[in-house]
């Protein structure tokens, strides 16, 4: 007899506004090539494939990632939603997580964009999962999202509201 074990979806959001048109702003975050620019270094992530075209429903994306110092992964996400201009959708085909969906809004607000992430996602190992997450998951998904802010603040500056 098998016995289903159901794994806990957590969600990570976040929002940051940038002072930069919607079009500028659409254009950044929809090509992939600029992910490495957003993600910390000892990360170690390579676009391996699938930035050929711009994005697209039904994209594949390839990358090569180190999530963790001791653990390496390629990790392919799928494009499942695309509305130009307003969000994107990517969900993991492949990769360290059980579940990943990710949601990316732009909305236009006086002087800038306001960006806005929705993470929900699922991770392996029942028990081991949570204390993974405990532990790990939950601090480096922060600090991820923390170096993203001070990425976009270097390459944009800082949105001064109107």
């Amino acid at each position: 007899m098998f016995k289903q074990v159901a794994l806990k979806l957590y969600q990570f959001s976040s929002k940051q506004e940038l002072p930069i048109s919607l079009d500028e702003a659409w254009q950044f975050l929809t090509d992939a090539r600029n992910l490495k620019l957003l993600t910390p270094p000892e990360m170690d992530m390579t676009v391996l494939y699938g930035t050929e075209r711009g994005m697209y429903a039904g994209q594949l994306i390839e990358y090569s990632v180190k999530p963790l110092p001791f653990f390496r992964t390629n990790w392919v996400t799928h494009i499942t939603q695309v509305k130009e201009k307003e969000y994107f959708v990517d969900e993991q085909m492949y990769g360290p997580y059980t579940t990943w969906h990710h949601k990316h809004f732009v909305t236009e607000i006086p002087g800038g964009t306001l960006m806005e992430d929705v993470i929900h996602y699922r991770l392996p190992l029942g028990p081991l999962g949570k204390i993974a997450h405990s532990l790990l998951v939950k601090k480096k998904l922060e600090e991820i999202f923390r170096f993203r802010e001070s990425a976009l603040i270097n390459k944009f500056g800082t949105y001064q509201k109107p």
